[in-house]
């Protein structure tokens, strides 16, 4: 399949086009740039936290699309584009979190993720040629209120996990989870109620 056929009749820019879920050109000029400065943000916020706390805040409120008060993340962070990720009050990010933010990345109030942790919201075409054109999608991630992710979880694409829910360290989390239960595992499974 020739990419251009893909495309053919669809005027939306590949942003426009990755946002709304659909197929898109990961290599995209624009959006190359755009990872570009994330990465440039990310890597001046490693650097500057946390000798210089204010300049550090500052620098998170330019990467990110928002981000609430009392909320602490420490670097490094990696991120694909930043601005897709809004963080909540009051909320704790430990070391290493890698959140690809091809789709929107919500995390709530009050929330503790764990060190190495990993928010994927890419999604690759089954079909080898798809994926040679450099062809991807993504689904959003909702992390809700008061969740607690444990050290070197994956949180897969579409999921959405409810407040008060525990993850784990190490689980794999390829389905939505509902509010108040701890779940474990590989693909985390619900072990109880809290």
């Amino acid at each position: 399949m020739d990419v251009d056929e893909y495309f053919d009749g669809d005027d939306r820019s590949m942003r426009e086009r990755m946002l709304a879920g659909d197929l898109y050109i990961a290599d995209d000029p624009e959006l190359a740039a755009d990872s570009v400065r994330a990465l440039e943000l990310a890597d001046r916020y490693a650097r500057v936290w946390p000798g210089n706390r204010e300049e550090a805040a500052g620098l998170l409120r330019e990467l990110l699309g928002s981000i609430g008060e009392g909320t602490e993340i420490r670097p490094p962070l990696f991120v694909d584009y930043g601005k897709y990720i809004t963080v909540g009050a009051r909320t704790f990010i430990n070391y290493n979190l890698t959140a690809l933010d091809v789709a929107p990345i919500t995390i709530g109030d009050d929330v503790q993720i764990g060190p190495n942790v990993q928010l994927l919201t890419p999604t690759h075409p089954v079909q080898a040629e798809l994926r040679r054109e450099k062809l991807e999608a993504a689904k959003p991630i909702v992390i809700g209120d008061n969740v607690w992710i444990g050290g070197g979880a994956i949180v897969l694409p579409g999921v959405t996990v409810g407040e008060n829910t525990v993850i784990g360290a190490g689980a794999v989390v390829t389905k939505d989870l509902p509010a108040n239960v701890i779940a474990v595992g590989n693909p985390a499974k619900i072990v109880r109620s809290i």
